[in-house]
C-alpha cells in the first residue's frame, strides 16, 4: 500500500506536472512552500511555483516526468526522475527546434503534517543544455 507521502509525491508528477494543472498547488504545498527548481531560482509560495510551471510547460510541449525510483525516510521523500519534452521556445538561450530532449533529475520533498513544505530538486542541467546545444547545430 502507497504512503500519503508517496501518493503526494506521485499526484504532484503524474497530475500535476504531466498535464501543468497548476489547481492541484495548494492541495499538495503549504502555501508559503520553497522551492528550488532544476530549471530555475529559489522560488516561495503557489503563485510564483505556478509561475515556474508556466515556464517550464511552455518551454517544452508534451512536458512529462517519469518516476523511476522514490524513496520515503520519516517526512522525506526522494527519488530519481527523467523529465522531458520538445523544444518549443527560448530556453537556457537557445532557440526552439521541435526535438524532444530529455534530463535526469533527483527530488527531495520535506513533508510538514500532510503537504510538502520544502521541495529541492537537483537535475542533470549540463545535459540539457549539452543537448539544446546539438539540436541547435
Amino acid at each position: 500500500m502507497m504512503s500519503h507521502q508517496i501518493a503526494v509525491v506521485t499526484r504532484f508528477y503524474k497530475e500535476m506536472w504531466d498535464h501543468a494543472d497548476k489547481s492541484l498547488i495548494p492541495g499538495i504545498f503549504h502555501p508559503d512552500f520553497t522551492f528550488r527548481g532544476s530549471l530555475g531560482p529559489v522560488l516561495v509560495g503557489h503563485e510564483q511555483f505556478a509561475g515556474y510551471v508556466d515556464f517550464v510547460t511552455g518551454a517544452l510541449g508534451s512536458y512529462t516526468s517519469d518516476i523511476l525510483e522514490l524513496v520515503e525516510q520519516g517526512n522525506k521523500v526522494a527519488g530519481r526522475l527523467r523529465f522531458h519534452g520538445y523544444h518549443r521556445k527560448d530556453l537556457f538561450g537557445f532557440a526552439p527546434t521541435g526535438k524532444h530532449v530529455a534530463w535526469m533529475g533527483a527530488p527531495f520533498f520535506t513533508f510538514e503534517g500532510d503537504k510538502v513544505r520544502d521541495l529541492w530538486v537537483l537535475g542533470d542541467v549540463h545535459g540539457l543544455i549539452e543537448q539544446l546545444k546539438a539540436n541547435a547545430g
